[in-house]
């Protein structure tokens, strides 16, 4: 984190919000608050951390680059 007042404080959480909001909320019309509560959530943990390409994670789902990082430590430890 950065100082008061850093533009990179929220990059984070910003990039995220934006890609919530055009890859999913702005496709979807939600009945109640409570519908739109439980399918973002999902989306997020179905879609967004089990499937979706990141780039940043060498175009691997997060739930794929953790699982090869953490099997790269076991082989390093093994050795």
């Amino acid at each position: 984190m950065g100082r008061v007042g850093s533009c990179f404080d929220n990059a984070v959480s910003e990039a995220f919000n934006s890609v919530l909001k055009v890859e999913y909320v702005h496709r979807h019309t939600f009945r109640t608050r409570t519908e739109a509560r439980n399918k973002v959530a999902t989306w997020i943990t179905d879609f967004y951390n089990a499937r979706r390409l990141h780039s940043v994670c060498g175009f691997k789902s997060p739930i794929d680059y953790e699982n090869e990082y953490r099997a790269g430590l076991t082989v390093g430890l093994a050795a």
